[in-house]
């Protein structure tokens, strides 16, 4: 039997991206998958969609940084699922801008989804988990949350962040059997990136079809993460596998950094 069959996962940003692919990851592994995302009617299509092809699903449009809207759409899982099993934080937002071109409202706006984002989500998540007496949770950090870089200084500071927040929730809910491990992925060519290859082109002063080259040639593997190389990873951080680690920020970034 596959250790994810029947059991239920919430996965925050699940309209796209590394959500998206989680999503799908798990819904295969035979999990009931409550999927979260600010957009509302594209999160709940992508449910009704699998739901129609036997897949167990909801999907809910939620803005994670206010809780209110995360715990009514897990009540709701709730009663229809069960009580939540693990819990996966893909929800982020990440923009290149200089420095002293950073506006207070990017600032607050990155700071409130990919941080407090997580805080609140993995406040709802612990409060049903310790009804159960177990559960796990992975966080999105990133290797940007390891090291600073230039015209990045709100998404690195948000994602340090992160890292510190999981740790601080493992050592405060280990002893209710609740794991809390974070990802720092390097580049994942997901639609964010689309998004800001112009700005990093930029910012590297060299064309936008020359920004993933650039990155490959910096990396020991010599290719991007894909997705499955994250989802991979997310299923082992949930799994038994990992039942002795908590509280760890697991780089994913195919060596281009390694600490």
């Amino acid at each position: 039997m596959n250790e994810f069959e029947g059991k239920v996962i919430v996965v925050t940003g699940a309209a796209s991206g590394i959500g998206e692919a989680c999503v799908h990851h798990f819904i295969k592994s035979g999990s009931a998958v409550v999927a979260l995302d600010f957009q509302k009617d594209k999160v709940e299509d992508m449910a009704r969609n699998l739901a129609e092809k036997g897949y167990k699903i909801l999907g809910f449009g939620v803005n994670v940084i206010y809780k209110e809207q995360i715990q009514n759409a897990v009540e709701k899982a709730v009663e229809k699922f069960g009580e939540i099993d693990y819990w996966v934080n893909a929800a982020g937002i990440s923009r290149i801008v200089p420095f002293l071109e950073t506006s207070e409202k990017l600032w607050d706006d990155t700071l409130n989804i990919n941080l407090k984002g997580q805080f609140l989500s993995c406040q709802v998540a612990i409060e049903h988990m310790l009804k159960n007496g177990k559960g796990a949770i992975v966080n999105f950090s990133s290797q940007s949350g390891k090291k600073g870089t230039n015209s990045y200084a709100p998404y690195c500071a948000s994602k340090a962040g992160v890292i510190a927040l999981t740790q601080s929730i493992a050592k405060e809910f280990g002893p209710n059997n609740i794991r809390c491990n974070d990802i720092c992925p390097g580049v994942v060519h997901t639609p964010m990136w689309d998004k800001q290859t112009a700005d990093y082109a930029k910012k590297k002063g060299i064309r936008p079809e020359e920004v993933m080259p650039n990155f490959i040639q910096e990396i020991p593997l010599k290719r991007l993460a894909t997705v499955e190389d994250v989802t991979n990873l997310v299923s082992f951080l949930l799994s038994d596998k990992s039942s002795y680690m908590t509280g760890q920020s697991i780089n994913l970034t195919g060596g281009s950094w390694m600490w």
